[in-house]
């Protein structure tokens, strides 16, 4: 969603310091930028587009200043606009504000406002907390206090940001919105995410809910809204700033597909005891026995979550995957159920919701992420790390296998092992995830079909997830209609849908009942005309009856949808580079979505 950069104690840098926060930032997703610098004035600079767009209007203009804010705005309330864009300032021009969220209770306190004499020049939410600012600094309130005013009014999820004329600290404060600290000698950040000041400190704070932040020159405090100190851990980051660059690549995607070998590693690295035929997870004392599992998750990682509810499942454990808005809003009987949030970033919103609704009904939670400190590792009972590294692109891929592999080790550790074949499918799939990218003809057979009126992806089993997920890939990123299906369920309407123009992606692996079922759906589509690109591992004879094969290695089924997935990702990958698409940041999207 929107990012939130800021600085203090770099007085001669500070805008160079948020310019560069701001494109790191660009992948959470957004339609406008903008920037305030504080000094004896406050000087806003905000665009509507794209993050150039505001780097021009920039040039020429002399803007300093020792404290100073940045935001990149997704639009919730109000069109994108430079008027709406961020940041946002109070009738005298002495407060700027940035915010990501929603504002709840806005639409009260801007009435009550403007019948106060406050003047209004956007259509969103945020400009209530500066004109809030406004009226307490008026009846004398000092900045911080007056900030603290206005956090207390407001209801809904936020991560804010304001700066003062004259002052020389930055005041922020979080409810349901990430927000991290970095520190560095001399200098102090803030931001939505940590790629956005990685470059200049790897010594991190994670802010909590209900928490307001002051830095400065002298460096940063914590206190609760009521103004209690708070004592916070200081925390290392384990990657690298370079492990957010392209690395030569012409889009993050493609980097980060192509990442997928080492991203595996890392998620197996020192948890599969392949002799012993076990699997330890360090993050867990002692790993969950549940009689039963409930997932939670949004768009990728509920895909996931739909293999993961397989792996429990064959393993005899009831299990079931939720979509999380849905969840929270109708949720199940959970019993001694282990309720597990699938969700990379750790920070999504709905996701959220649904673990916390679930532990107040005295459920365990248990947490599977990618971000350490992050919000969902904070709050749930247990966690899992996939530890796949930064994703920038705002469509999924190492992350999504990496999830996949992480719920093989969970599901393993729950069963106490014993799966050898598994563990040893785990153990080569690094090595066949590369053999995959290097050998993969998705570029060509992407060629073929540019011109389709739609794309429908079909598997059974752990394949349907993956059928699930190469749809929305398809579609995130190129933007033509897609859709998958568990296989069987193509005559029960879709097949209505099926022309000589709507190639069918269907994934087969193996040589079981779920395969010769798959190629039995595959003749009804050939039938009608329709062209067939089969993904398989090539145990079935699907090959007789495509006219495109992806193939992939022979290996466990549990780890041929990894492969699978694979394919689908090049395929996606290459028909929206084809049709000259923003892979990176595809239209409306963003990489954490952080409001419900």
């Amino acid at each position: 969603m929107c990012g939130i950069v800021g600085c203090v104690g770099r007085p001669d840098e500070t805008l160079d310091v948020l310019m560069h926060g701001l494109s790191k930032l660009e992948y959470r997703g957004y339609d406008s930028a903008g920037v305030a610098l504080a000094n004896g004035t406050v000087d806003i600079e905000k665009r509507e587009g794209e993050l150039e767009n505001l780097e021009a209007a920039l040039e020429g203009i002399d803007l300093g200043g020792p404290v100073g804010i940045g935001h990149t705005r997704w639009s919730t309330h109000g069109p994108p606009s430079d008027r709406n864009s961020h940041p946002h300032a109070d009738c005298e021009g002495q407060v700027a504000v940035i915010h990501n969220g929603i504002i709840e209770n806005f639409q009260t306190i801007k009435d009550e406002l403007i019948a106060a004499g406050h003047e209004f020049e956007s259509d969103t939410d945020t400009e209530v907390v500066p004109h809030l600012i406004e009226s307490a600094l008026a009846d004398g309130a000092s900045p911080e206090d007056a900030f603290r005013a206005a956090m207390e009014r407001i209801e809904g999820s936020y991560a804010i940001a304001a700066v003062f004329a004259g002052g020389d600290a930055v005041y922020c404060a979080r409810a349901d919105s990430p927000l991290v600290l970095g520190v560095d000698d001399g200098a102090t950040y803030l931001a939505s995410d940590v790629p956005a000041f990685r470059e200049f400190t790897d010594r991190v704070i994670y802010l909590d809910d209900g928490e307001i932040a002051r830095i400065d020159d002298d460096g940063w405090t914590v206190t609760t809204l009521a103004g209690e100190p708070v004592d916070k851990s200081v925390h290392t980051v384990e990657w690298d700033a370079e492990e957010t660059g392209k690395s030569g690549y012409d889009h993050y995607m493609l980097k980060e597909i192509h990442e997928q070998p080492r991203a595996l590693r890392q998620c197996l690295r020192g948890r599969v005891d392949e002799l012993g035929g076990t699997v330890e997870l360090d993050e867990l004392d002692e790993p969950p026995r549940p009689t039963a599992v409930q997932f939670v998750a949004c768009g990728t990682s509920y895909h996931a979550a739909l293999y993961g509810a397989r792996l429990f499942q064959d393993a005899g454990i009831p299990a079931q995957a939720f979509l999380a808005s849905e969840y929270v809003t109708s949720p199940p009987p959970a019993g001694d159920a282990l309720v597990v949030g699938v969700t990379q970033s750790g920070e999504t919103a709905d996701t959220l919701s649904a673990l916390r609704e679930a532990k107040g009904r005295g459920a365990r939670t248990l947490a599977l992420t990618n971000v350490v400190g992050s919000t969902v590792s904070r709050e749930c009972d247990h966690v899992i790390y996939i530890r796949a590294g930064p994703e920038i692109g705002v469509a999924a891929s190492k992350t999504f296998a990496s999830q996949l592999a992480a719920l093989n080790l969970f599901a393993l550790a729950t069963a106490n092992g014993g799966d050898r074949d598994a563990l040893g499918a785990l153990r080569d799939l690094p090595s066949e995830v590369q053999a995959v990218i290097d050998d993969s003809t998705a570029a060509a057979v992407a060629t073929e079909y540019l011109d389709a009126e739609g794309y429908f992806f079909i598997g059974r089993g752990l394949n349907y997830p993956v059928a699930l997920e190469g749809a929305l890939k398809l579609k995130e990123i190129t933007y033509r209609h897609a859709e998958g299906f568990a296989a069987g369920e193509l005559k029960h309407g879709p097949l209505a849908l099926v022309t000589e123009n709507t190639p069918v992606i269907a994934i087969a692996t193996g040589d079981g009942e779920l395969a010769r079922k798959t190629v039995g759906n595959v003749k009804e589509v050939e039938a009608r005309n329709a062209s067939v690109i089969a993904v398989t591992d090539g145990q079935s004879d699907i090959e007789r009856y495509a006219d495109h094969v992806l193939p992939i290695p022979e290996t466990h089924p549990r780890t041929a949808a990894v492969l699978a997935n694979v394919q689908l990702q090049l395929f996606a990958y290459h028909t929206a580079a084809q049709l000259g698409r923003s892979i990176d940041k595809p239209r409306n999207l963003a990489k954490s979505v952080t409001v419900e």
